[in-house]
């Protein structure tokens, strides 16, 4: 084996690759030296080539330079990569080995008179599990950890190796499917997730038809950026306190409510439910505190570095995304916060005029809504609460955690200080990114399809004194018709109990998700789930209470957008329909977005195949040749616009670099 590879399916192939070059040519070397004339068919020449070859092979893996390796591979052996089958069966029979040879020492008990028996680590078992609101179960193989090696397993996940990190020198500009963005780890320009079309339409499409979706990945990749220290150190001394403040999770669990000593059904039915959103909630504390110990690592890794880059692709829409998932500037507010731009630029009058606006911006609350002067008038009138952010932000009057994202807030807190602090602020060295945000962007872009005027001034695409602000609008309608519905009698409309409930509920926050989601394909589930959240953070916490409301909530924004956005609504149900036929025919939904990627819709019926492995028999997905109609139509919509967005997105940033 190589030495320092990781022992998995992928490397196990790579391995025997290698090894079968090598034997390939040693068994040459030894026909040669027992034949006086050589091997038949075989030229001096070409027997000499060979041993070099094998000879350079030796000397590379023993240097560990394992590229240059694959890359000799990949070039001189003709075998074809191995089919799902045989990996399973590999991948399978190396859990198995894992299984047999892997044991741990239990620690010594002090009364014992000798050391406790060494123990597997990991044990194969099955599992059956029952879902909600499904009728049967299902039996799954699973390997099960010891309590001690899981245990380990948590002290040592701070220590765990993230391959694609940001690089620390430019990416591989972008030549083709698979060339560019990482210099040795895999890089493939769009994320398929196994669909075979979409890879074989980008792998067809012309270099010169991609050239300008590359140059946007280019310029994105290119963006250098680097770890703001000063916010970085603030988020450590909440993180080390315990969290829960600047909307960090707590590093507690919520306690289990105690089990009521009653024989009252209801009762006990009502902790049933609180129990098990108690449980729900631990859960997703626990995932909340794993995400940012990885986005943490990855700042203090990267802290003290000059400058770092993201190389970027696309997903099948054409939308770019980092490559690198943890610690990037599309993430949460933690991480815009604790990046900012590695090259700096002088402020001048107007990127100072600009940090006063982006300030409001962040702090939102309903300033972010105000006239640009307006804007500017509240941060002006701020000034010592911005100072006293950026002097104590931990021991003052903490004014930063009252902004609707706090860690960017404080950033630009601080780079606004330091600048009017200057001998010279319009000459400060800014390295704050400020943002320019669309106004609900799907919207836009069915006002702009449509021609549609109301729309268009709902959402930004025509100017006006002060910004229009469409969740606002939707909100005041919703609330219209809670109101409405509040008056009617209970006994014959059972919603206006909840109407009720709710009136002093509603505002921008409890529907914008909703709106933001709606022209991407948000289903009634999914916008009841979204209010459900919002819900929750204001404290409902009675699961029977907050899943009515919600069902009511997003049934009346739902109508709420339907009336307000009649044309988008109807452009929805054209493309719908069109995606209807075309799907119909067993054929995908396909296009071409304005800057030439193809784009095929992956929605296929899934078919099974059983195999046979050492372990157990396994049940591998496959795609089938039949489309899934319905899926087709209903991702038809969103899809489209998503790549519409993404081209406006990507001529922006080349243009941006145009002008730079």
């Amino acid at each position: 084996m190589v030495p320092g590879r990781t022992l998995n399916v992928v490397s196990v192939m790579k391995q025997i690759r290698i090894h079968n070059i090598l034997e390939k040519t040693r068994k040459k070397k030894e026909k040669a030296n027992d034949s006086k004339n050589g091997v038949e068919g075989e030229s001096p020449a070409v027997m000499k080539e060979q041993e070099n070859l094998r000879k350079k092979v030796t000397d590379l893996i023993k240097k560990q330079k394992l590229p240059a390796v694959r890359k000799i591979v990949k070039a001189k052996d003709d075998s074809k990569p191995w089919n799902a089958d045989a990996r399973a069966k590999v991948g399978s029979r190396l859990i198995e080995l894992l299984l047999q040879t892997a044991y741990i020492q239990p620690p010594c008990d002090q009364l014992a008179d000798s050391p406790s028996e060494p123990r597997p680590a990991f044990v194969h078992a099955f599992r059956t599990v029952s879902y909600e609101n499904k009728k049967g179960a299902k039996k799954y193989g699973v390997i099960q950890c010891d309590p001690l090696v899981l245990k380990g397993l948590e002290k040592t996940a701070r220590h765990m190796v993230i391959p694609y990190m940001p690089m620390l020198v430019p990416p591989l500009r972008w030549r083709g499917y698979d060339k560019g963005a990482h210099l040795f780890l895999p890089s493939y320009v769009m994320r398929i997730h196994g669909a075979k079309q979409q890879r074989e339409a980008v792998k067809r499409a012309p270099r010169k038809q991609l050239q300008a979706v590359f140059e946007a990945l280019d310029t994105l990749g290119n963006t250098r950026w680097r770890v703001n220290k000063r916010v970085l150190s603030v988020v450590d001394r909440i993180w080390s306190n315990g969290g829960c403040l600047a909307d960090l999770v707590d590093h507690s669990d919520v306690p289990l409510p105690e089990k009521p000593e009653t024989e009252d059904e209801a009762l006990l039915k009502k902790w049933k439910w609180k129990l098990r959103g108690v449980k729900k909630d631990n859960r997703e504390r626990h995932a909340q505190r794993c995400d940012i110990e990885l986005k943490l690592a990855v700042a203090r890794k990267m802290k003290d570095e000059e400058g770092f880059y993201y190389p970027h692709n696309i997903d099948f829409r054409g939308r770019a995304y980092p490559m690198h998932p943890y610690l990037n500037h599309l993430g949460s507010d933690l991480c815009r916060g604790i990046l900012e731009f590695a090259e700096g630029r002088p402020l001048g009058k107007s990127g100072l005029r600009w940090l006063k606006i982006h300030i409001a911006n962040l702090f939102a609350g309903g300033v972010d809504k105000l006239s640009y002067e307006g804007r500017i008038a509240f941060t002006e009138n701020h000034l010592d609460d911005i100072f006293d952010c950026t002097d104590k932000p931990l021991d003052g009057k903490r004014w930063w955690l009252h902004a609707e994202d706090p860690f960017q807030f404080l950033a630009v807190c601080i780079n606004l200080t330091e600048a009017l602090r200057s001998s010279s602020p319009e000459t400060y060295i800014s390295h704050i990114p400020v943002h320019q945000d669309g106004s609900c962007n799907g919207l836009q872009h069915y006002a702009a399809l449509g021609r549609d005027k109301l729309g268009a001034a709902a959402v930004n695409l025509v100017a006006g004194e002060k910004p229009a602000d469409v969740y606002s609008g939707i909100a005041a309608r919703v609330l219209d018709i809670m109101r409405r519905d509040a008056q009617k009698d209970p006994d014959v409309f059972p919603d206006a109990l909840r109407a009720k409930e709710l009136i002093n509920q509603v505002d921008r926050k409890l529907v914008k998700q909703t709106v933001m989601t709606s022209v991407y394909g948000v289903t009634y589930i999914g916008a009841r789930d979204q209010i459900k959240r919002r819900l929750k953070e204001r404290g409902i916490t009675e699961e029977s209470d907050i899943f009515g409301c919600s069902c009511y909530a997003a049934k009346v924004t739902l109508t709420a957008l339907g009336e307000m956005f009649e044309a988008a609504r109807s452009i929805m149900n054209w493309l719908g329909d069109c995606a209807k036929i075309i799907a119909s025919e067993n054929e995908p939904v396909r296009w071409t977005t304005p800057l030439g990627l193809p784009v095929v819709q992956p929605y296929r019926k899934l078919g099974t195949r059983s195999i046979k492995t050492s372990l157990q028999v396994l049940i591998l997905q496959k795609e089938t040749d039949k489309v899934m109609v319905q899926r087709q139509r209903t991702a038809f919509s969103p899809n489209f616009v998503h790549s519409l967005d993404s081209s406006h997105m990507m001529m922006t940033a080349v243009a941006c670099k145009g002008q730079a």
